[in-house]
């Protein structure tokens, strides 16, 4: 019996959670490896903690960090014997999980892994390429101005433009980092040095005024979950960090207050921008909704997977188990 068990052991596939990262999403992250560990089943998988933070990329065990890991190959030493990983789980908001560098890697080192791919996840983080991408297919979205650092900016210009209030945001982030409601024109230009913080370029966007919607989705090779779309209300005058993260101050609706018709229309479009971005693993596309239209905000193609996070709480709402979907992704990309 004791050589059947260590067969059996073995003939387990080693998933690596990827979690940490070099953005200020750094504490979400961790938050979402948490659940995402506990949720993939210790019984078919031998499942461990990867901690990426620059160039120290450690193995946690129990809590505690472990061992290095070999960028050569992606694997680590344990009681002498070299661990290759079958598979990685990433769980990083922000770089490099989320921009297509960490799937690159991944890439060249042949493990697959739960995200979209390089360009995929390149074309989605950079909010500006993709809804410019998305244009072009009619999508519909807000008037938008890309500035780098050292631009000079015509606040008159821009408000003549998109109007007020506007949204300043980072370009590439996410979290609400960095992210301001500017509603008169004296608060512009801090809020253009706080985007700047977080994000060598940045969009200043029109404001649409309408509620917030976000819907979660999964593509398979032989089946699609389209989850059941979630209604944001904030207490805060918009969806900023303190919002998305602190008790009581977002009410989150799932299934969303609204008709099957307009439930049908945003899965639809969620579907639909999935395939446009060539899009892989589980994906959250959030929204404005305004005179029956939904408007693009962005596409999370890493998004929080803590256990009050939306995506964890749209698969409860399909009476599913978030470990059974992770299994489903794994088993889909081991193929």
């Amino acid at each position: 019996m004791f050589y059947v068990v260590q067969n059996l052991l073995k003939m387990k596939k080693n998933i690596a959670v990827v979690y940490g990262g070099d953005s200020s999403e750094f504490v979400i992250s961790v938050k979402s490896s948490i659940n995402v560990f506990q949720s993939i089943d210790p019984a078919k998988y031998n499942v461990w903690k990867v901690q990426m933070k620059g160039l120290e990329w450690v193995v946690f065990e129990n809590d505690e960090p472990f061992t290095p890991i070999d960028k050569g190959d992606f694997s680590f030493i344990r009681n002498g014997k070299r661990v290759n990983f079958d598979f990685a789980y990433i769980t990083i908001h922000g770089t490099p999980g989320e921009d297509g560098k960490l799937q690159g890697y991944l890439d060249m080192v042949k493990i697959p892994y739960s995200t979209c791919g390089v360009y995929s996840s390149a074309l989605t983080f950079n909010k500006y390429f993709c809804s410019n991408y998305l244009r072009n297919f009619n999508v519909p979205m807000a008037k938008s101005v890309r500035l780098f650092k050292g631009d000079h900016a015509d606040a008159d210009q821009l408000i003549a433009e998109l109007g007020l209030p506007l949204f300043v945001k980072p370009n590439a982030g996410g979290s609400s980092f960095g992210v301001t409601k500017v509603k008169e024109k004296d608060q512009l230009l801090d809020a253009l040095k706080h985007a700047m913080t977080e994000s060598a370029d940045i969009l200043i966007e029109q404001f649409i005024d309408g509620k917030e919607f976000t819907c979660g989705l999964v593509k398979l090779s032989d089946q699609e979950l389209i989850f059941p779309v979630t209604e944001v209300i904030p207490q805060n005058e918009f969806f900023d960090f303190e919002a998305k993260y602190t008790a009581g101050k977002t009410d989150e609706i799932t299934p969303a207050r609204i008709s099957p018709e307009l439930t049908q229309k945003v899965q639809q479009l969620s579907s639909r921008i999935y395939d446009l971005c060539d899009c892989s693993g589980i994906v959250r596309i959030d929204y404005i909704l305004k005179d029956n239209e939904f408007y693009f905000l962005e596409v999370n193609t890493t998004p929080g997977m803590t256990s009050t996070s939306f995506v964890p709480q749209q698969i409860a709402a399909m009476d599913r188990k978030l470990g059974d979907v992770l299994g489903m992704i794994i088993e889909d990309k081991l193929k």
